[in-house]
């Protein structure tokens, strides 16, 4: 009997200690994270669910990027920003293949659609309606249609095609085209703040917000201007770094809230020292956001001789230039006092003048009296030394004098900017004035490497 009893209370307490420890169990698993994995449970087209399942297989680190996105919180999917008609002219043909692979669950007819392999502005627009149209009239967008007009380079043919796509047209853009049911290699790819779409829109949001994350800290962020904005002729990344700015950003911009929403990033609040993207772009005190980055200038510093925006001849801004720096001088005294703020501006202003009256223009004068009389020769640009004498003199010494005052950065303002301007204003005359003594022609180079790009304007932006 006791043996019995024994045996009953043993079996009740090991039956006690198992339900005991399942309970722990089931209450540890509960709280155990789980693998981490991407999975779409939200409602959605199965065309829009096809294309998502494909690219992960396909291509993870796209995938990925869009998962961490806004675009992904926000139900945004592939095919809210590639749909396009079957008769648009940047579809693409050769994805249609997708849909006849016999590997793959999600590429059959059933999830057939069109897509277009270049996202736009016109498409982004659908959602993004202000900044596209911001965005359309800003330099940036208008690149294209800017350089065409200008630049020898192009319209003297002084350097080869692949030279222009891997290099000028990498940061202006391309025309896109389509070849053989796909994007023309030799115009893809490209994400040029100017690239002239299918759909006739201009530029590419990609050029600062890049895909497939699409994110706004890293817009905000001084980098992705500096993947264009650098070099001899434009540095202002390196400009930008020099400054008391740049400093501030390198020691606390890991405590910036570069997430803020659109329209609420504040100074002294989200961010102490500026980037480019604050006082270009963002909004302060009264002054609101913009997507042209070109809207509160006042002078035009990357021109040969500075002018004031609206008096750019190639594109003239559709703005008053007082109103722009009014704006301009609002977002500088959300931490600066207005005396610190308009003596900087004065000290520019008397640097424009400077670079204008003292180096420009008498170097302009003597390459048109050169041309005048003969001594050099006038039908290509480059071919002979003077002329990339007087080229560098304002687009690369002349540009970092004045934007390395712009931008506060005294190196660059001096240094950089007019000591090497006086060293080549001072080769430049003593060469010149010896061609007008003497009436002996300039050197020209009849072996000039890889002038043979094309020189027809885009008929896309000029017309046939």
């Amino acid at each position: 009997m006791n043996r019995k009893f024994s045996k009953l209370v043993l079996f009740a307490c090991i039956l006690l200690l198992a339900l005991a420890w399942g309970a722990v169990t089931a209450a540890e698993q509960a709280n155990m994270p789980k693998a981490k994995e991407f999975r779409i449970e939200r409602s959605m087209s199965k065309e829009a669910m096809a294309c998502l399942q494909c690219h992960k297989t396909e291509h993870p680190g796209l995938f990925a990027d869009w998962a961490g996105s806004r675009h992904a919180s926000a139900n945004i999917t592939c095919l809210d920003c590639h749909q396009a008609e079957e008769h648009d002219a940047d579809v693409s043909q050769i994805h249609f293949k997708q849909y006849e692979r016999g590997d793959n669950p999600w590429g059959s007819k059933e999830y057939r659609v069109p897509v277009a392999a270049a996202v736009t502005p016109k498409d982004c627009s659908r959602c993004h309606p202000d900044e596209a149209v911001q965005y359309s009239k800003s330099k940036h967008a208008n690149t294209t249609e800017i350089i065409w007009k200008i630049d020898p380079w192009l319209n003297n043919g002084m350097n080869s095609d692949l030279e222009r796509q891997s290099g000028c047209f990498y940061c202006h853009g391309t025309v896109l085209k389509i070849k053989d049911g796909k994007l023309d290699p030799s115009t893809w790819p490209n994400v040029g703040v100017g690239r002239v779409n299918m759909d006739g829109s201009l530029g590419s949001c990609t050029s600062c917000h890049t895909r497939h994350r699409f994110s706004v800290m890293e817009a905000r962020k001084p980098e992705a201007c500096g993947q264009c904005h650098l070099g001899p002729d434009h540095p202002q990344i390196e400009i930008y770094t020099e400054s008391k700015h740049g400093d501030i950003y390198a020691a606390f911009g890991d405590d910036y809230n570069w997430n803020a929403s659109p329209g609420t990033w504040t100074p002294g609040v989200d961010y102490r020292g500026p980037t480019c993207a604050s006082c270009h772009m963002s909004g302060a005190g009264t002054v609101m956001t913009t997507h042209d980055v070109t809207e509160r200038l006042s002078w035009e510093l990357q021109a040969p001789l500075t002018v004031r925006p609206q008096d750019f001849k190639p594109f003239p801004a559709q703005s008053n230039w007082q109103e722009e720096r009014n704006k301009m001088q609002e977002v500088c005294m959300q931490c600066h006092g207005k005396a610190w703020v308009e003596d900087h501006y004065t000290k520019m202003d008397g640097v424009v003048g400077e670079y204008n009256d003292v180096y420009f223009k008498p170097a302009k004068a003597k390459l048109d009296e050169l041309y005048e009389k003969g001594l050099l020769d006038k039908s290509r640009f480059f071919d002979e030394r003077l002329e990339v004498e007087y080229y560098e003199l304002w687009h690369h010494e002349g540009r970092r004098a004045r934007m390395g005052t712009a931008m506060m950065a005294p190196d660059y303002a001096w240094w950089h900017g007019f000591y090497e301007c006086k060293k080549r204003f001072n080769n430049f005359m003593e060469e010149a004035n010896h061609l007008i003594k003497t009436g002996e022609k300039a050197y020209v180079a009849k072996d000039y490497p890889n002038a043979t790009g094309d020189t027809t304007k885009p008929k896309e932006i000029f017309g046939q």
